[in-house]
């Protein structure tokens, strides 16, 4: 995980926890009278009595708005449309016991359930990516695939707006996950659709045994390593070797800047999944991630300033850098570190999936000359 490890304050919410599309907090349409336009009221003889008012039916109670297709995701994510749960257990038949109809008659898993949110994982892993063996110790982070898809899709365009629109493929194209995770999510799936190299980087001896596990158990020790960063209060700084270059970095920063923050959080999103299924069995707190993949002083802002400061230092090593942004508020801090730190370049590339919107930044210090050798020497050289 990225580095600046907090306080030793204990974790108490999971960030991004799974929450997905299929889990809509709708709201029930108001009833009452219905105004008639004068001209429609029949007219009434007074030298007549009125006839007895009939009494009203009782309203009927509005339905649940069906779920709105997951449109915006990148058109290249795997996880378009609603889950084919058939399928799924046919690959993993684990999953079948997570299975439950959702308000809206639709398949669907509890995404307050840890057990179903990581067996689900697994099976989408598996099924989409050829992960066969995928598992976290407890309490570790377990983050929603296609929002972590989306972003490695829109960085491959990114690379490709400077490659005549070919997308990079292939082991000679490397990524710097910062903050890998005991997940592994982002170089498995960048592995597995573009075939990239990457090296993993984290502040926690367990997350990386985690991960190298993972990587093990599926044969891509070649294709991905890890390190450790063993200077706590850094994220860049002396985690790199000057012969080293990355065409691309990614990172999932800890979003909050408190544990009690973090928890408010949790709270919030399990009351509107209780507004959305009454019936449903909430946690009391959070089922995963650690205190420093969820918070950290000064939260996602200072966070994302100091990535930034520290990659002028390692300005030549890396083509693009790049970071999720959760919060558009901390987006113009964000543009202002970047200028003083004199990126030539910079881009805000916003995310749907669902219901949920996200954004990541990216940033360079390569002007458009250098990008053009960086290509020439690392790509169109080495292109079949």
């Amino acid at each position: 995980m990225p580095a600046m490890r907090p306080a030793q304050t204990p974790s108490v919410h999971l960030r991004d926890c799974g929450v997905q599309s299929d889990v809509i907090a709708g709201k029930r349409a108001p009833t009452g009278l219905r105004c008639l336009s004068p001209e429609l009221i029949p007219m009434t003889n007074p030298l007549h009595t009125k006839p007895p008012r009939k009494k009203a039916k009782p309203a009927q109670q509005a339905k649940p708005a069906a779920p709105r297709e997951k449109a915006t995701l990148h058109p290249r994510n795997r996880h378009q449309g609603h889950y084919d749960f058939p399928r799924l257990i046919k690959t993993s038949p684990e999953l079948g016991k997570f299975v439950i109809l959702n308000p809206y008659g639709k398949e669907s898993i509890d995404f307050a359930n840890p057990a179903a949110v990581r067996v689900f994982n697994r099976a989408l892993l598996k099924a989409f990516y050829g992960i066969a063996h995928w598992d976290i110790p407890a309490d570790y982070l377990c983050p929603p695939i296609p929002g972590r898809a989306d972003y490695l899709h829109f960085l491959a365009d990114l690379l490709a707006e400077r490659n005549e629109g070919v997308i990079p493929r292939g082991a000679s194209v490397t990524a710097l996950d910062i903050g890998t995770g005991a997940n592994c999510i982002y170089p498995l799936i960048g592995q597995g659709e573009y075939g990239w190299s990457f090296l993993g980087s984290d502040i926690d001896k367990i997350a990386l045994a985690s991960a190298t596990t993972i990587v093990k158990a599926n044969g891509l020790s070649k294709s991905i390593s890890f390190r450790e960063q063993p200077h706590q209060k850094h994220i860049l700084t002396h985690l790199l070797q000057p012969d080293e270059r990355f065409d691309i970095s990614v990172c999932n920063p800890p979003f909050h800047a408190s544990a009690e923050e973090a928890l408010s959080g949790s709270q919030r999103k399990w009351r509107a999944l209780g507004k959305a299924d009454p019936k449903r069995k909430l946690p009391v707190l959070n089922f995963g991630g650690q205190a420093a993949e969820l918070w950290c002083e000064g939260g996602e802002a200072r966070f994302v300033t100091q990535l930034i400061s520290e990659s002028a230092q390692v300005a030549t090593q890396v083509l693009w850098f790049s970071t999720l942004v959760s919060k558009a508020s901390n987006l113009p801090l964000i543009q202002s570190t970047l200028k003083k730190a004199g990126a030539v370049e910079n881009q805000t590339v916003e995310m749907g999936q669902g219901q949920k919107q996200s954004r990541f930044v990216a940033w360079t210090f390569h002007d458009t000359a250098r990008q053009q050798a960086w290509r020439e020497q690392r790509w169109t050289a080495r292109r079949p």
